[in-house]
């Protein structure tokens, strides 16, 4: 079943947007991820899961920048910044509230005050506390997407939480649910819910997930997708020399974060794979993080890449790539027969991919 719903044809002056799986529900084909707007937070081993700092006037104009554009969709979670990235979008939206789509996330438990990760909650009975702190924190009676956080969580016992969202959907709370993760079979356990509208995952030119786009074909489901630009790397600002504050998760990268080793520097194997898809992103005028975010519109009719922002100038790059619309599929076709040979390399070194 096609799901892609173009207000404009692809690389013609215009946002274009995309259905939100079986929901219903219509976003820009771009959406925003909330993430670093969130600051500084840390985990309890005392490592940091944030950006950094952030000035929330400027994320706020970063919003307000992003929707002036045509972006509809902001994805955040509660334990971003604990608590502090739903604070920050729900004022940036104010009253625009009603003309947007809202995804947050739920699973994580922290202290707000002492910005520290402090656990985790998969008992049906969380879903609703969850939900009316974030409520509370976004301004808004309902949310859009309600999204699971616990990549790994036990399947049997996400049945019980996808039944817990079938309820808040039917009180109005929420639209619509998803889970956010890399794993097909957990996603499935989710997909089988009738108001289940997406799977959030991984995936960009470097990290490919064929798996869990065949199962958002299969169920009708959205691939909402993070790390679409492999945490900045596909930005083409790092090297193997760059470094990264403390503040910053690139600073000390934890083991599912690959591509940086600690203190920021990018690895010199990523970045060979960068370069080599590097002039096939970039042509036709796109910046190298709006060639990516087209990789992934030309990939899947499916995908709603949500690059992370912090800055009106990061906004106005990111959604630039709207007014270009996907690769064409010479140039897709392209991409892949670089990557291919950049694999070859990697074997021949005994280098792993990522």
């Amino acid at each position: 079943m096609e799901t892609t719903k173009e207000t404009t044809a692809a690389g013609t002056h215009g946002p274009y947007t995309r259905a939100l799986g079986r929901s219903g529900i219509e976003v820009s084909a771009l959406g925003f991820g909330c993430w670093a707007i969130g600051g500084p937070w840390q985990g309890p081993d005392g490592k940091p899961l944030g950006w950094g700092m952030v000035d929330d006037e400027e994320s706020v104009r970063a919003v307000h920048r992003a929707l002036d554009l045509g972006v509809t969709f902001f994805d955040t979670a509660d334990v971003y910044g604990t608590g502090h990235s739903e604070r920050v979008l729900g004022r940036a939206l104010g009253r625009r509230r009603a003309d947007v789509v809202v995804a947050t996330k739920w699973g994580n438990l922290f202290d707000e005050e002492g910005k520290v990760l402090t656990g985790f909650d998969d008992s049906p009975a969380y879903v609703r506390r969850a939900l009316t702190a974030s409520l509370a924190r976004l301004g808004t009676d309902y949310v859009d997407l309600y999204q699971l956080h616990l990549s790994d969580a036990d399947p049997e016992r996400a049945a019980l939480l996808r039944a817990a969202c079938e309820d808040l959907v039917r009180e109005g709370l929420i639209r619509a649910y998803a889970w956010s993760t890399d794993d097909p079979g957990r996603a499935a356990v989710f997909a089988a819910g009738p108001h289940c509208a997406a799977v959030q995952h991984r995936c960009n030119v470097l990290q490919d997930a064929p798996e869990m786009l065949a199962l958002c074909e299969e169920s009708d489901l959205a691939s909402i997708n993070r790390s679409p630009l492999a945490m900045g790397l596909l930005t083409g600002k790092h090297t193997p020399r760059s470094t990264h504050a403390s503040g910053d998760i690139r600073s000390a990268p934890p083991a599912w974060l690959p591509g940086f080793a600690t203190g920021g520097a990018a690895d010199p194997q990523w970045l060979a794979r960068v370069e080599a898809v590097r002039s096939v992103l970039t042509s036709r005028g796109r910046t190298l993080a709006q060639g990516a975010l087209a990789w992934l519109w030309a990939h899947s009719p499916r995908t709603v890449p949500i690059p992370g922002f912090r800055s009106v100038t990061q906004a106005e790059e990111n959604a630039g790539a709207l007014e270009f619309g996907p690769l064409a599929e010479e140039e897709l076709a392209e991409i892949e027969r670089a990557l291919r040979v950049s694999r070859h390399i990697d074997r021949r070194h005994g280098w792993t991919a990522g």
